[in-house]
């Protein structure tokens, strides 16, 4: 196992803290909020480079490829739901429900069609769009607006949910046209 792939490790690793800061947050207890901050920073920039060593040392590997993006999806969704249904969040700045509905909602489609492409054709390269790309973008960039109790933090997550839409009917598509370009049904 290379480095890349304990980067990645280490960022699941980080979810149940950024996740147990997050419920045990209260009013009184602020530095629960910079601690979840720190460590959903930490992921972000742990994903970053983990990507750069990965592709500046050749140490792309099947388990990597799988690894990564994996970490991605159980930071991200986690981080919505534990914002989205938190009671003790305040009002002004918890996500509302049908956002981690839409964004789980999207990754379990691609996941469907990226077994389904697999179990096809027997093969899967997993690349993100520019799309998908801007998506998880934003998608940070939500969490990081909440955890900061930024006022106009519905303006980012709104920007997030046209990217999570936008980028799901975007893999929808292509994976479409993959299958039937390679295959007639």
């Amino acid at each position: 196992m290379n480095l890349p792939n304990w980067i990645s490790i280490f960022r699941i690793i980080l979810i149940p803290l950024f996740i147990s800061s997050i419920v045990y947050y209260c009013p009184e207890k602020d530095f629960l909020r910079y601690l979840a901050l720190l460590i959903f920073f930490i992921a972000v920039i742990s994903d970053g480079v983990d990507g750069y060593i990965a592709r500046t040392r050749k140490l792309k590997t099947k388990l990597g490829s799988f690894l990564d993006p994996l970490a991605d999806k159980l930071l991200l969704s986690s981080s919505f739901i534990t914002l989205a249904l938190a009671h003790n969040v305040p009002l002004i700045i918890r996500l509302p429900v049908w956002l981690p509905i839409l964004v789980i909602s999207r990754d379990i489609i691609l996941v469907i069609g990226s077994t389904l492409v697999y179990i096809i054709s027997g093969d899967l390269k997993i690349s993100p769009s520019y799309w998908g790309k801007l998506t998880t973008f934003s998608q940070m960039g939500t969490i990081i607006c909440i955890l900061l109790q930024f006022k106009y933090s519905f303006i980012i997550w709104n920007i997030a949910a046209f990217f999570t839409l936008v980028s799901g009917f975007d893999y929808l598509y292509k994976g479409s046209r993959l299958l039937n370009n390679n295959h007639n049904f």
